[in-house]
């Protein structure tokens, strides 16, 4: 039986041989994904960064540091979740992706997506948020809320035939910046961990908002 993790490494392996989408001239890496493959809990970025386009991973930098540390404040680890990018490589500069850039690489998120199949998909940050919201619109992104009043509200998609259950996140990197967003963080996580795990119970109320 064919496991997950030979699953996404069939994909990277692809990624990596003859298919040339944009932004890989410009790029050192492909930065894939990394975590657990059969994660219950799938987070997703924007794009990698400079650290991360050097090592070929997602989150090793500041950032990522950050996100150990605050996934170990609620009991979670990189054993528990899988985090991949919507971008494949990093655009120059860490400039904000064209829309045609993103529709080149998520049918690629979409592959991971389907191979995981995640019970919970935390967008990280306002370019995530608004593209999951935005069902992979680029042109309806703008319309979309912002990070700030979705964060940990938990929503039902339908992205390009995937039923989802969305919850926006604050991204580590804006955690770095303001510390007082790290209770707003936790808060949202112990709502990820009764999505993904309901055996566990709760001590507070299940935030379930339909924006």
């Amino acid at each position: 039986m064919v496991v997950n993790k030979e699953l996404l490494d069939e994909i990277e392996k692809e990624l990596n041989g003859d298919i040339n989408l944009p932004l890989k001239e410009f790029a050192t890496n492909l930065v894939f994904g990394k975590g657990n493959p059969d994660a219950d809990i799938l987070f997703v970025g924007e794009a990698a960064g400079r650290n991360e386009d050097e090592q070929g991973l997602p989150f090793v930098g500041a950032a990522g540091n950050n996100l150990d540390k605050l996934l170990e404040k609620v009991g979670l680890s990189l054993n528990d979740v899988y985090i991949a990018n919507i971008l494949k490589y990093r655009p120059p500069e860490n400039r904000d992706p064209l829309p045609e850039e993103i529709k080149a690489h998520t049918p690629w998120l979409i592959k991971q997506i389907k191979v995981i199949k995640p019970k919970v998909v935390c967008s990280l940050g306002n370019y995530a948020t608004k593209f999951f919201l935005a069902l992979g619109d680029v042109d309806k992104m703008n319309l979309q809320p912002g990070i700030t009043s979705v964060h940990g509200n938990v929503k039902m998609i339908d992205f390009e035939g995937l039923k989802i259950k969305l919850i926006p996140l604050f991204h580590p990197a804006a955690i770095i910046y303001n510390r007082s967003l790290i209770e707003s963080w936790e808060k949202d996580m112990e709502i990820v961990r009764r999505e993904a795990y309901p055996s566990l119970g709760s001590n507070g109320t299940k935030k379930e908002i339909l924006f």
